[in-house]
């Protein structure tokens, strides 16, 4: 099947899509697509995004509508600090684990504050941590079926009891396990850290390149293979884990992905790319970079309104 090539964006395949443009005799389909077309009677968009990171997508958009809307990249705006005042203690030991680990050593593994994954998969994921021989730092929730399980449903399971028998105690001199949540700005702020096994959600991405942390590309539901792509094909700052719908990644792939981003050529260039990134979003945050323009042009259009 032939990629689909829209103005201003990589090519994408079909399945990489958001889920709900995906099956055309659906009623989410159907809503998606109302919700599209209602863009064209909007005055403005307002993203969390920068000009640098997507120009040439930011360029098609405005070409297409004639000048007619308005787009505004103001970000990238991201969580500062920790918002979880109860693992005040787990933030400040994994923290200073990370602070005594060597630089760009450390891989963060997380999937964001819904993701899951199923038992047969924790286990790969564990096993391909370990063949590895890479440092790391895993944010462990309890296995479901459901990709999507956390924003869903909570468990008050142990989620380290699902992990493969004597894992914890070959990996002690390597590997950190937090249950549940992680100080994940923080996290990506250390010097150690080296790269980030992410589910590819937005705000993750965002975060990530604020750091200049490169990415190893693990999506599981919504825009987030969409997001893969881009990060993947389209920046070069990361390298996506390939699989089909419902495959279980095996500890090999895993394992062989792991070591390309963390010690790799191909790593390496990432990291100088996501360096670069790192320095563009800093600049765009600036009193005169680009996403402080476009929200002093923001604030004239809505004062012509008589908004503010």
């Amino acid at each position: 099947q032939e990629p689909i090539k829209l103005q201003g964006c990589v090519p994408i395949n079909g399945v990489d899509l958001p889920t709900p443009t995906q099956k055309r005799s659906s009623e989410l389909y159907k809503m998606f697509l109302q919700r599209a077309k209602g863009l064209y009677f909007v005055d403005g968009v307002l993203f969390n995004s920068f000009f640098e990171l997507e120009s040439s997508v930011i360029k098609a958009l405005e070409q297409k509508g004639h000048g007619k809307i308005s787009f505004f990249p103001v970000g990238p705006i991201t969580q500062i600090g920790s918002s979880n005042s109860n693992d005040v203690d787990d933030e400040i030991e994994c923290l200073k684990w990370l602070k005594n680990q060597p630089q760009d050593s450390v891989l963060y593994v997380s999937f964001g504050s819904g993701g899951t994954l199923s038992q047969k998969q924790i286990y790969e994921l564990a096993f391909g941590l370990e063949l590895s021989g890479h440092r790391f730092i895993w944010v462990v929730r309890a296995p479901s079926d459901s990709v999507n399980a956390a924003y869903l449903e909570a468990t008050k399971e142990d989620p380290l009891k699902f992990l493969p028998q004597g894992f914890l105690e070959r990996t002690k001199e390597k590997g950190l396990i937090l249950p549940s949540w992680a100080p994940q700005v923080e996290i990506l702020k250390q010097k150690s850290v080296g790269g980030f096994l992410s589910h590819c959600g937005w705000n993750s991405i965002l975060e990530s390149i604020q750091e200049g942390v490169p990415i190893v590309a693990w999506p599981l539901f919504a825009e987030q293979a969409m997001n893969a792509v881009m990060l993947s094909d389209g920046l070069k700052v990361a390298l996506r884990l390939k699989f089909e719908d419902g495959e279980i990644v095996e500890k090999e792939k895993i394992a062989k992905v792991i070591k390309c981003v963390m010690e790799g050529e191909e790593g390496k260039g990432m990291r100088e790319r996501m360096k670069s990134l790192k320095d563009s979003a800093a600049n765009a945050l600036k009193y005169d970079g680009s996403s402080m323009h476009t929200l002093s042009q923001l604030a004239r259009k809505l004062e012509s309104f008589g908004g503010i």
